[in-house]
C-alpha cells in the first residue's frame, strides 16, 4: 500500500466510522471515538459494527474489552485487515475493498431524477426500497434525518417512486458512500445516480466506501479504484 493509499484508507475508515456512529446514536446507543477505533458498548443496530479501528495495529484485547462480547452478534470492523481477533473468540465473516473515486462528475448521465430524504415519510420510502421486502427497513429511523452530516440520496422515477440511492456521509475531507441499491439494474443502474448527487452537493470532495465481489467489479467500473483491504470480524461460532 502506498503513502497514499493508506492516508486515504484512514480517511475512508474514519468517516465510515463516524456514519456507524449516526446510524447507533438513531437507534439511541451512544459509541465514543478512542485513538485506535471507535466502539459502541451496547450492540449497534443490525449489520452495522460494535467498533471500527481508525489505525493500523490497534491492541486487540483493548478493542476487545470495548464492547459487548456477551450478547450475540458483536463484530468489529478491521479497516487495515490487519488483526487476528481470533483468541478473542472472532472469526472472519467477510472480506472487502476500500474504494475512492476522485472528486468530479459521474461519467454516464444519471437517467433518475434525485432528491435528499428530509422528512420521515421520504426516509421511510427510502427504506422500503432499500430493503425491498426483506425486513430491515426499520433500521432507517426519522432520529436519523437530524444528523447533519448525513444525506440519505433518493433516485426518483417519473411517477415520484424510490426506485435507486445510497446514503452520503460528509467528513472533512472525503464523502463516504454505503447502502447503494437500484431496485433493476443493480448498482450499476445506481452509481450514476449517486454520483450525480454527490458531484453536486459536495463537488469538491473524493468519495470512498467499501465493496466485494461485484459491487466492487461495478464500483470500479463507475470511476473507483481499490486503495485497501478491510476485514469484518463476528465474534462467536
Amino acid at each position: 500500500m502506498t503513502t497514499a493509499q493508506h492516508l486515504l484508507v484512514r480517511a475512508a475508515a474514519r468517516n465510515n466510522a463516524e456514519w456507524c456512529a449516526a446510524m447507533s446514536r438513531s437507534h439511541g446507543s451512544a459509541g465514543e471515538f478512542g485513538a485506535q477505533a471507535w466502539a459502541a458498548p451496547s450492540r449497534t443496530p443490525l449489520y452495522y459494527p460494535d467498533a471500527v479501528t481508525l489505525v493500523p495495529g490497534a491492541d486487540p484485547a483493548a478493542l476487545a474489552a470495548r464492547i459487548d462480547t456477551t450478547a450475540p452478534g458483536a463484530s468489529v470492523k478491521d479497516s487495515f485487515a490487519d488483526l487476528d481477533l481470533t483468541e478473542a473468540g472472532f472469526r472472519v465473516l467477510f472480506e472487502a475493498q476500500w474504494i475512492h473515486r476522485p472528486a468530479r462528475a459521474p461519467a454516464p448521465a444519471p437517467d433518475l431524477d434525485w432528491a435528499v430524504a428530509g422528512d420521515p415519510g421520504t426516509l421511510r420510502a427510502w427504506a422500503l426500497a432499500w430493503d425491498d421486502g426483506d425486513g430491515s427497513a426499520d433500521l432507517f429511523r426519522p432520529e436519523l434525518l437530524d444528523d447533519p452530516a448525513t444525506f440519505v440520496l433518493a433516485g426518483q422515477s417519473t411517477d415520484g417512486r424510490v426506485v435507486a440511492g445510497a446514503v452520503a456521509g460528509r467528513s472533512d475531507h472525503v464523502v463516504g458512500i454505503s447502502n447503494v441499491f437500484a431496485l433493476d439494474g443493480g448498482p450499476d443502474a445506481a452509481w450514476p445516480v449517486v454520483l450525480d448527487a454527490v458531484n453536486r452537493l459536495f463537488p469538491t470532495l473524493p468519495v470512498v466506501g467499501y465493496e466485494q465481489g461485484d459491487d466492487l467489479s461495478a464500483a470500479v467500473r463507475h470511476g473507483f479504484e481499490p486503495v485497501g483491504p478491510l476485514r469484518v470480524w463476528l465474534h462467536g461460532r
